[in-house]
């Protein structure tokens, strides 16, 4: 896991126009978690690779501390493939301790595994009280 300011991610992943459109969803869907009271999220998926044109984002979130009154519902809404997180954010992202699987890992190991192979893989932690 690699804790990373938000500036850093802008510096290592906003390399083109698309990766930036991503980021800035990424950064609205995260603004949305905090002002709920969320104080850590992941990322992972091929935004976090080389891919030069990466389809989305993915990741995850801690629900401890967030207050479902204040959360936006598209954050909760899975259906269709969760088409409306992606049309409203560009990516997708799941409370971290929800089921991934049929086995029931929690998204935060889901997400550190390469669904591949099986081997361990890194994901990016955010602190959103440091998010500007």
């Amino acid at each position: 896991m690699h804790e990373a300011p938000w500036a850093e991610l802008l510096v290592r992943y906003g390399y083109t126009p698309h990766r930036l459109t991503l980021l800035a969803g990424l950064k609205a869907a995260l603004d949305a978690l905090r002002v709920a009271g969320c104080r850590r999220a992941y990322v992972d998926g091929s935004f976090i690779s080389a891919k030069e044109v990466p389809g989305d984002f993915d990741g995850c979130w801690e629900a401890d501390g967030v207050n479902p009154a204040d959360l936006d519902p598209v954050l909760l809404t899975f259906a269709y493939r969760r088409a409306a997180q992606k049309a409203k954010y560009g990516g997708e992202l799941f409370v971290a301790d929800a089921a991934a699987d049929l086995f029931g890992t929690p998204f935060i190991a889901f997400f550190q595994k390469d669904t591949q192979t099986g081997a361990p893989k890194g994901i990016i932690a955010i602190n959103l009280g440091e998010l500007p």
